[in-house]
C-alpha cells in the first residue's frame, strides 16, 4: 500500500517486517532541517529503516544529498523503492551495513548534517518483538547510544549538526555519548500529546565542536484540549493544505 503524507507530497510504502511510518520520524527532519547549520549540503541518516526521514530531508532541501545507512537488508530494499516513489532517487543513496563498522564503508568528516531515529530502549530492559528486524529497530542490541554517537563523530565535519530523537528517560545517556564522541547539545525541545502532558519524545540537535549554551525550545504539543491537531502539527503535516 501507498500513502502520501500530504496531497501532492512525499509517497511511501510499508511492509511487514519493517518498522512502520511514524510520527517521531516525521517530526525529527522538521527539527532537523532547521538547525543553526547553515551550509546543508551532505547528510546521513544513520539507521534509516523505510527511508522516511531521508525522503523527506530530500522534499524539504533540494540542494541536500543524502546516504541513508541501515543494517536490515528489507529496510534497505524499502528505503530504496520510497526513494524512488518520490522521486529522489538520484540524491538518496541506500547503504546496507553496520554503524558499529563505518569506518569500513563511510567517509570521516564528510557530512553537514546526520540525524538519527534510533532504537529507543536498551538491550534487556523490555520485552522483546517476536520479528527480529522489528525487535532490532526497537532495541539497541546491534547500535547503542554510544555505538550511533561514535559514528555520527566520525562522519560529521567540524562545526556540523547531528539531530535525534529519543525518550526523555534517557536525557543523561544521550548527553554523555554525545560529549564523549565531541558534539555539544545545541537545541532541545520535548514532544508532548496534550500542553499537559509530561513529555513522551525529545528532540536534540548537538554541533560538532559546539559551545555552550544549549536551548530548550517550546515544548511541540500535538494535539489541541478537545484533541484535535495543534497547529504546528498541521503545519508540520500540511493539513491546512489538504
Amino acid at each position: 500500500m501507498i500513502k502520501e503524507l500530504w496531497p501532492g507530497g512525499p509517497r511511501f510504502k510499508e511492509e511487514d517486517g519493517v518498522q512502520r511510518i511514524g510520527a517521531d520520524s516525521v517530526l525529527l527532519a522538521d527539527f532537523a532541517c532547521k538547525t543553526s547549520v547553515k551550509r546543508k549540503y551532505r547528510a546521513a541518516d544513520l539507521g534509516c529503516g523505510s527511508g522516511i526521514i531521508s525522503v523527506l530531508l530530500a522534499y524539504y532541501a533540494p540542494e541536500l544529498r543524502i546516504d541513508a545507512i541501515d543494517i536490515q537488508q528489507p529496510a534497505v530494499e524499502l528505503a530504496l523503492e520510497n526513494a524512488e516513489l518520490s522521486g529522489f532517487s538520484d540524491r538518496i543513496t541506500v547503504i546496507e551495513g553496520d554503524l558499529r563498522r563505518h569506518r569500513d564503508f563511510l567517509q570521516n568528516g564528510a557530512y553537514d548534517l546526520v540525524v538519527s531515529n534510533p532504537p529507543y530502549n536498551k538491550h534487556g530492559s523490555g520485552k522483546l518483538h517476536s520479528n527480529k528486524n522489528l525487535a532490532a529497530a526497537r532495541d539497541d542490541e546491534l547500535c547503542t547510544l554510544d555505538d550511533l554517537c561514535e559514528a555520527a563523530g566520525y562522519l560529521t565535519r567540524q562545526g556540523g549538526s547531528f539531530a535525534l530523537v529519543q525518550k526523555p528517560e534517557r536525557l543523561s545517556d544521550i548527553f554523555r555519548s554525545l560529549t564523549t564522541y565531541g558534539f555539544e547539545p545545541k537545541r532541545l525541545r520535548f514532544v508532548q500529546h496534550k500542553q499537559a502532558s509530561p513529555p513522551n519524545l525529545v528532540l536534540i540537535d548537538s554541533m560538532k565542536g559546539g559551545n555552550p549554551p544549549l536551548t530548550v525550545e517550546l515544548p511541540l504539543i500535538l494535539t489541541n484540549e478537545d484533541g484535535s491537531d495543534s497547529d504546528e502539527v498541521k503545519r508540520i503535516y500540511r493539513i491546512n493544505d489538504k
